[in-house]
């Protein structure tokens, strides 16, 4: 008995060590970007693109860098959820789930979620040169969206096998094919798809390596697929290595704007998640 209660409360010790120290090391990073950024946070470093001599720590702002950042993720994560579903659902719908074949497509995706990013943008940038693609937005994406595939079918693939198997049964007992099936299924889905969403954007939207080759960097906003773009994983990696006080407080006041745009994501995945949940049955 003694030796049971030892036990439990070294494990409780040791999950309130573990709490604690996630906890504290969230708040040591957000508490640094905060007393770090907010003194050079300024509408000019939201509303203007970069002047001359910006990195210098003349005037201008990082507008260049939000809007591709904007533009990037969200176009990847559009794209990879357009190629991920239809695989989530082969997997599911078609192999049957747990097939040796839809087991082994499961463990390739893991293996390449755990691929470092730069692999990503050095395979992008390969395909890049076969098709004649320079440094651009369009570059970026596609990068991007090879990164991201990976975290979305792995999502999607788990959200999909918590739907009843009964619902499945009930639709193919009334002569449904298996794609009406799908359909109902992915109807079922739709609070786990903007959580696939939000993974993926934020990986997406944080990622500095693949674009680091493929993307370009800009102090103009793009226009066209064809053009480089900044980012602001790039601007915050370009500000801190430039040995003017000013312009690295500006690299946190950017890393500021960059936990804001993943806040806001996730507070709209979690209000649209919740708004669908209502229509999903239990």
């Amino acid at each position: 008995m003694i030796r049971r209660k030892l036990e439990e409360n070294f494990f409780r010790v040791l999950m309130v060590l573990a709490t604690i120290l996630v906890t504290g090391s969230f708040f040591l990073i957000v508490g640094t970007i905060l007393y770090r950024g907010v003194p050079f946070m300024t509408w000019d470093m939201v509303s203007k693109i970069p002047g001359g001599g910006f990195y210098i720590g003349k005037e201008g702002g990082v507008l260049n860098a939000i809007v591709g950042s904007l533009y990037v993720a969200g176009g990847a994560t559009i794209l990879g959820l357009f190629i991920s579903i239809p695989v989530a659902i082969y997997i599911n719908m078609y192999l049957g789930g747990r097939t040796w074949l839809a087991n082994a497509l499961r463990i390739a995706f893991d293996v390449l979620f755990g691929i470092p990013s730069i692999v990503y943008g050095a395979f992008g940038f390969l395909i890049m040169v076969y098709f004649g693609i320079r440094a651009s937005l369009l570059g970026g994406i596609v990068a991007v969206t090879l990164l991201v595939i990976p975290i979305l079918v792995r999502t999607l693939d788990e959200v999909i096998r918590t739907v009843p198997r009964e619902l499945r049964d009930a639709t193919s007992a009334l002569g449904a094919t298996r794609w009406e099936t799908a359909k109902v299924v992915i109807r079922q889905i739709r609070p786990g798809v903007f959580t696939a969403i939000l993974l993926s954007f934020g990986r997406a939207v944080g990622d500095v390596a693949s674009v680091l080759f493929t993307a370009g960097f800009s102090d103009n906003i793009p226009t066209s697929l064809h053009q480089p773009t900044a980012t602001l994983p790039l601007a915050i990696f370009f500000q801190l290595g430039s040995p003017v006080a000013e312009v690295q407080g500006r690299a946190y006041a950017s890393a500021l704007i960059l936990t804001i745009i993943v806040l806001i994501i996730t507070v709209l995945s979690s209000i649209l998640a919740k708004q669908f949940s209502k229509n999903t049955s239990r």
